[in-house]
């Protein structure tokens, strides 16, 4: 049983650790008002501040890994807002985060399949790799043969992992104050109860089992999409058809423009029809989860992560991205501040604004559009503004948009990787309510955003 006492849920340990920061917190914001007092510029005050605010959040986050790693991701769609130096020790903790997992030994897993299929637990296969294919955050697949003979995938969640990452996410509460100071537009509160619902969703394995087997469902022999049908499942374990093709990484590492033009276009289609075919978000987009099947379909994994949206995309999102098109900056301001994503108390620089949102937004503008890493380094270098008042940092994402902003982050990060080229203004006007003016509706009520 003493095989798993490195997982990270030694709780008392890390609140010991933890309850220092307040303390810390003081003390630095004490510092600075000295330095003010003696004369520094505000501004270097606020960058010592918030650099050694930064060292204290990721010295907390590596000692707290599954948890950390989740926050990790979720805010590192505001990496732009942070100086360099700030953003580089942020992306090596989750990278370091990332590789901390390491494979469950075989003794182990078989523990666990014991535990939660039984004794007999060895008939429903007709063989099982102990080799792990993947290992996530949460737990890892093997590859095995069902009993009737069809390959699957065993996806099997480590031990404790729900009470480690609980625990992590009681323990980060406490760091509003921090983030606070690092992004002072973020209302972290509300970021960390959405996070802590997700991975709650995420722990249990039937719910993923219902959303995998609804976009299965959804897509059972579309022309563009494969999604493994689930076989069995319960909590803490997920068995589901096995799925042969190349990974998005291969295609990014090496395929031909044809193959990754093709990829970037289905990935948008994927994203952008999913709510409105299913009413779901797909909310892990990284090359890991896509794959390009034999007959050129895109096959997707892991619904772990969704953003439930039974309405589709809220018809304010594509009518911000259409008036956005048209350069009325105020109008966007204003349906920004009527969505929630300006808090009342911010005021804000609207061309640092229309610089920060343009990555989003102008694939949409043009019939075809071109991405590549050396637009996205451009994009980035346009908000990567160290002044306090940096737009991004100015911005408030309400809980019900953090899933669907890190989505379309994550995604255009992908299709920038990829270097696709194709027509996605189109899938917007298909797939998304309010960006196409069909109506012939007055510029007026186009505005009427609420």
């Amino acid at each position: 049983m003493g095989d798993v006492s490195d997982l990270p849920h030694r709780a008392v340990t890390r609140s010991a650790k933890l309850a220092t920061l307040p303390l810390g917190f003081a003390g630095r914001t004490a510092l600075g008002l000295g330095r003010r007092i003696g004369g520094a510029s505000a501004e270097l005050v606020a960058q010592e501040i918030q650099q050694r605010t930064a060292d204290q959040v990721f010295k907390v986050l590596g000692e707290l890994k599954g948890g950390a790693m989740k926050l990790g991701q979720a805010l590192s769609i505001f990496e732009a807002a942070l100086p360099p130096e700030i953003a580089g020790p942020y992306r090596a903790t989750l990278t370091r985060l990332q590789d901390a997992a390491p494979p469950l030994p075989a003794a182990t897993v078989h523990r666990v399949l014991t535990e939660q299929l039984g004794d007999d637990w060895r008939e429903n296969f007709l063989e099982f790799d102990d080799r792990p294919s993947a290992a996530a955050s949460i737990g890892q697949v093997h590859r095995a043969v069902w009993h009737d003979g069809r390959p699957v995938a065993v996806k099997i969640q480590y031990p404790g992992a729900g009470k480690a990452l609980i625990s992590d996410f009681n323990q980060l509460a406490r760091l509003g104050k921090l983030f606070g100071a690092l992004l002072p537009g973020l209302d972290i509160k509300s970021v960390l109860a959405e996070l802590k619902e997700r991975v709650s969703e995420e722990l249990d394995y039937l719910k993923e089992a219902e959303a995998q087997h609804a976009f299965a469902e959804e897509f059972r022999d579309d022309p563009d999409f494969h999604v493994p049908a689930v076989i069995a499942a319960n909590e803490q374990i997920l068995v589901s058809e096995w799925m042969t093709g190349t990974p998005l990484s291969r295609i990014i590492a090496d395929g031909t423009q044809e193959e990754r033009n093709h990829a970037g276009l289905l990935l948008v289609r994927f994203l952008f029809c999913s709510p409105a075919r299913v009413g779901m978000l797909h909310a892990d987009p990284h090359p890991g989860n896509f794959w390009l099947t034999e007959d050129g379909r895109l096959g997707v994994l892991d619904f772990g992560a969704v953003n439930r949206m039974p309405d589709g995309y809220p018809v304010a999102f594509g009518r911000l991205t259409r008036i956005f098109n048209q350069g009325d900056m105020d109008a966007v301001v204003r349906g920004l501040r009527a969505e929630g994503f300006i808090r009342p108390h911010i005021e804000v620089d609207v061309d640092a604004l229309r610089a920060f949102l343009a990555p989003y937004v102008e694939p949409t503008r043009v019939e075809e559009f071109a991405f590549s890493r050396e637009w996205l380094r451009e994009q980035a270098a346009t908000v990567a503004d160290l002044r306090p008042n940096n737009v991004v940092r100015q911005l408030n994402l309400p809980a019900s948009y953090v899933l669907v902003h890190r989505v379309h982050a994550a995604g255009v990060g992908v299709l920038c990787q990829l270097g696709a080229t194709a027509r996605f203004r189109d899938e917007a006007v298909r797939w998304v309510p309010g960006f196409a003016d069909e109506t012939g509706e007055s510029e007026d009520s186009a505005l009427a955003l609420t």
